[in-house]
């Protein structure tokens, strides 16, 4: 029972962050997230999501001018692109990227999803073969101390979101 309750809070305690401390992240916990986006399921256990692990900050540089609202990732130690075949399905992407997200949430990290909206640019800083484009990039790094996450946005209470058998106000 302990296991479920240490994921659940996790679930419920993950919140986006844009701010990162300079600290690498170690080999051994970014495997971990790896392993959390490995695990992932998809669809007809194709499997399908790829990673590409960014560290060097003009790289890292690079991959932010492919997206409208990221120029804040090169800040992040780690930046992780999931990648996908050209008509892989987003949602196994976006299982995959969470998975991460919650694991990284675990171990201490700070996370934020970010688009690449300049979807060629981005294949060609990877250097992605024909057939492969970027889902999602995560950005991840230890968390500046003191900084809130979030931005102090509620959540929606569950009974407004949830309705039973039909649609009802």
């Amino acid at each position: 029972m302990g296991e479920n309750l240490d994921a659940l809070k996790a679930i419920v305690s993950k919140r986006d962050s844009r701010s990162f401390t300079a600290q690498a992240v170690d080999d051994e916990t970014l495997r971990h997230v790896l392993q959390a986006g490995r695990m992932a399921g998809s669809a007809k256990n194709l499997q399908p999501c790829r990673f590409v692990v960014l560290t060097d900050l003009a790289h890292k540089e690079e991959l932010a001018s492919c997206g409208q609202f990221s120029s804040w990732i090169p800040q992040a130690p780690v930046n992780i692109a999931i990648v996908v075949p050209e008509d892989g399905r987003d949602f196994d992407a976006g299982r995959t990227a969470q998975n991460m997200l919650i694991a990284a949430n675990a171990l201490g990290l700070a996370s934020c999803p970010v688009t690449m909206h300049d979807k060629e640019g981005a294949r060609s800083v990877l250097a992605l073969p024909d057939g492969l484009r970027v889902a999602i990039v995560l950005a991840l790094g230890y968390p500046v101390p003191g900084t809130t996450s979030g931005m102090g946005a509620q959540r929606t209470p569950l009974d407004e979101m949830v309705h039973r058998e039909r649609w009802s106000s």
